[in-house]
């Protein structure tokens, strides 16, 4: 990866889709975006990311599923919005 640039990582709540927990999770680097999805680590669609950082991003995803997974179930959606969390 581009190491003299910073890459952020944002995540969703934990959703619940067809009896599933899942969380939406996006990296941003400049104008590149990757957005994946917890627990599988695929991600959905990407931009700028070459197919090589993607695989690491979905390794990372992988390893830290069940941290990122705790944290999301912190998040709260309505709080987000009124600007107080």
């Amino acid at each position: 990866m581009k190491q003299s640039e910073e890459i952020c990582m944002t995540y969703s709540g934990v959703i619940t889709k067809n009896n599933q927990k899942i969380v939406h999770v996006s990296f941003t680097r400049g104008k590149d975006y990757a957005e994946g999805i917890l627990p599988s680590g695929k991600f959905e669609k990407y931009s700028g990311f070459t197919p090589e950082e993607i695989v690491q991003l979905s390794g990372y995803l992988r390893q830290n599923a069940d941290d990122i997974m705790k944290k999301a179930e912190k998040v709260n959606p309505l709080r987000s919005l009124m600007g107080k969390d």
